[in-house]
Parts: structure tokens; sequence; C-alpha cells
């Protein structure tokens, strides 16, 4: 089934994996999809590499959410280093399978690929939408960022992003993950000015160490709050992880009160913190 219906018919929960490089890696996914496969997902997505066996394992694992587990699937879809080839492909051989949903992204350059063998033909998310639409009968979600992209922070060019998705056929949006909802509630109320008028799912992801802080505020941008952070310094380790979980809660507590659309949960192919904030709030 299409997301898009069923986001015409009801608010989602659903839930974000990403195909392990290591066996052992593969045995804690499963156990992870099993335990969070009960609480009936709306969807689940798995994120792609570029590289080949990462691709590979991509749609292995897009398959196995899909007909092992019966879950509806998403798969994303990074386009920097494809050609119009690779795409077909990689549609026919989703197709294949009954997948109908893909995340289209431009994805970050892959630090084994040369700038000069990246894509010319397609150079950000908005070239590859229309694309997919030849390709297939797909229902294509994209990404939005409530505090701005990691590489201009301006908000202006968000919108204005985001507005050209959508007229390309983008059907519904996911929000990269964030701490603040004031972000979120102030970035829809310029989305909806916009005339912009898909569905736009909420990110959330709990915070369970410091490590996890930091790293997120370097690779995403994302601001986390002063007073997690303060929290969590002196922290043990079961501490921490209750902070997170507790903070989490609360956020998509609020989310949900305030009628979000969807709530979209990263994982990190681990169930027990996610279970612990689905557990607070439904």
């Amino acid at each position: 089934m299409k997301i898009i219906d069923i986001l015409k018919k009801k608010r989602t929960v659903s839930f974000e994996f990403f195909p392990p490089k290591k066996e052992e890696g593969e045995s804690v996914l499963f156990e992870t999809i099993e335990k969070l496969k009960g609480y009936d997902p709306d969807f689940v997505s798995v994120t792609y590499g570029a590289g080949g066996g990462t691709r590979d394992k991509t749609i292995e694992w897009t398959r196995s959410t899909h007909i092992d587990y019966g879950l509806e699937a998403m798969m994303h879809l990074t386009c920097i280093a494809a050609t119009r080839e690779s795409i077909a492909g990689i549609v026919r051989q989703i197709r294949e399978i009954d997948i109908e949903n893909v995340l289209a992204l431009r994805g970050d350059i892959p630090l084994d690929v040369p700038p000069e063998l990246c894509s010319k033909v397609f150079r950000n998310a908005s070239d590859l939408i229309p694309y997919l639409k030849e390709q297939a009968d797909l229902c294509i979600g994209v990404a939005c960022y409530p505090e701005g992209h990691l590489e201009t922070r301006d908000i202006d060019k968000e919108i204005e992003h985001l507005k050209l998705k959508e007229s390309l056929g983008a059907d519904f949006a996911i929000t990269q993950l964030f701490f603040t909802n004031d972000y979120f509630y102030r970035f829809m109320e310029r989305v909806r000015a916009a005339g912009i008028k898909m569905p736009v799912i909420a990110g959330i992801m709990p915070i369970t160490n410091i490590k996890q802080v930091m790293r997120f505020t370097q690779m995403c941008g994302v601001e986390v709050p002063k007073h997690i952070i303060e929290r969590m310094e002196n922290a043990e380790e079961k501490d921490m992880f209750e902070i997170g979980v507790d903070y989490a809660a609360k956020q998509s507590s609020d989310l949900w009160e305030q009628g979000v659309e969807g709530l979209h949960f990263y994982t990190l192919n681990r169930s027990g913190a996610t279970e612990e904030v689905l557990g607070r709030v439904f």
C-alpha cells in the first residue's frame, strides 16, 4: 500500500532501519524488527548506501521487511552517484518485490567516489523525483529540515526546495531528527503558509548517551537542548538512557497532542529506546 494512502486515513507511526555491514549486526536487526513489529507500524523504511554492496543490502532488507515480516516498506534511494540506468534497474528490482514506496534523496558524496564521478544528471533529490515517476507508479517521500539543511542553514531555501519537490511529484515528507518541537512548529507554519500541502512526518530519535549528542550535533547540525547535555554529562549509562527516553516520550506526546501527521522513529537498529517511548506515549 502506498504511504500517502495510509496518511489519508490516519496519523502514522513508523520505524527506520539500516542494513548491517556485519553478520552479528543482522541478528540484532532481526530481533529489533521482531520486537517492533508487535507495535503494528504503519510502515518501515530502510536506508541506502551508494556503494554496490550496501545498495544490494538495502534492497535485500527492504524485501525482507516487506515479504518475510509482512510490513509496508519504503526504500531510501540516493542519487548523487547514480546514472539513469542504475536508477531504472533499482526501480525494476523493487517493483518485482512489490515495493511501491521510495524516499528520494540526494545523499552524501561517497568517500570512495571522486567528485568528478558524481552524477551529472541527478544533482539533487528534485532531479530524481520526476525520473522515478517516469519509471513506475511509486509513492515518493522526501526529506526536509526544520532547522535548515546543514549545508545552508537557510530556512527560506529549505521551504523553496520542499515546494519544488512537491511540485515535481513528492507525496509526503519526513523531517530530519530534531529535539526542539518549537523548531518543528515554526517550520510547519512556514510550510503551510508557502502553500505546501503534502503531509509532513516528524523524525524522532531518543538520545541514549552523551556520545550520541556530540555525534548528532556534528553530523546533522541539530540543536540538542542544553539541559539534556548537562544532565547526561555526569550521569551513569542507565541514567542517560532514562533521561533520553523520558525526553523523547515527552517530545513525542506533545507532537501527537498537537496533531502531527506522523512520528518516524530513527531506531539505530535497536528496539529498547523506541519501545520505551512508545509505551509511554500510546
